[in-house]
């Protein structure tokens, strides 16, 4: 499906901060099907993924090389999943004062729109993005695209407060029987979901999952270990929902593949 705007709370972009981003984004192009478009940055190159289906080309998130410093200090490649607000600004001044914290910017980015990057109570990272021209991923609902994103935390009634008052989402209780799930909201329609971690999740950091829609969770599975990255859960079945996976990228980079019920 085209998207023409994103409102308020909706996921809008992803973005991976790779450790080899050279090798990163040929693991995804091949993974997922995402054609590749460089584009020269002050500090190195900004690669689009794009989503090509039939005249179409849209952008649905980006890549680029980890600073050397934040390598250094033990940061791991990872995803980064942007939210849709109306004022980056005011958004921090509320996050700060429900208890999250500024950890980049907010700086205009040309004129593609305004960012910074955010984390909530209990470290998980998320960035915010205020439109110019740029809107965010221009297709969703399509194979390739984002089409769920999970926090995983160890406290979620604290999250349940966080979340909806800085970016106005709804909750309500998830489909499922063996555990507690809550989804996420905007607008009345379900984008995301939480999950508390418990103790089997040992001393991994609170985390926003993000989750690519395929066609075949398995086949994707299989060409991704092939391809270098590793499957931390496999192919699994989600009652009324689809089969999904988790995958490390080949730099450790962890992501979510799932096929959806038709």
């Amino acid at each position: 499906m085209k998207v023409e705007r994103y409102i308020q709370g909706q996921p809008c972009w992803v973005e991976l901060a790779s450790h080899d981003a050279s090798a990163g984004k040929h693991f995804y192009s091949a993974l997922l099907g995402w054609s590749l478009q460089d584009m020269p940055i002050p500090d190195g190159v900004y690669t689009m993924f794009n989503l090509v289906i039939g005249d179409e080309t849209d952008e649905i998130g980006a890549a680029y090389q980890m600073h050397a410093e934040m390598s250094s200090q033990g940061e791991p490649t990872n995803w980064t999943v942007y939210f849709a607000v109306d004022s980056v600004d005011d958004t921090i001044e509320l996050a700060r004062s429900c208890g999250g914290e500024l950890l980049l910017g907010p700086h205009d980015v040309g004129t593609a729109g305004r960012m910074a990057l955010l984390s909530d109570p209990e470290g998980a990272k998320f960035a915010i993005w205020q439109a110019g021209e740029h809107i965010g991923a221009g297709k969703r609902g399509e194979v390739g695209t984002l089409c769920w994103v999970e926090l995983a935390c160890r406290n979620t009634e604290l999250a349940k407060q966080f979340y909806p008052k800085i970016l106005g989402w709804k909750v309500q209780p998830g489909d499922m029987p063996d555990f507690e799930y809550t989804e996420w909201l905007v607008d009345g329609q379900s984008f995301g979901g939480m999950m508390e971690m418990t103790e089997e999740w040992g001393d991994i950091a609170p985390h926003w999952m993000l989750y690519f829609t395929v066609e075949d969770c398995d086949e994707t599975v299989v060409k991704a270990a092939k391809l270098g990255g590793k499957i931390c859960v496999p192919p699994t079945n989600i009652p009324k929902v689809g089969r999904f996976a988790v995958i490390n990228d080949p730099q450790g980079g962890f992501f979510s593949v799932i096929a959806l019920n038709s």
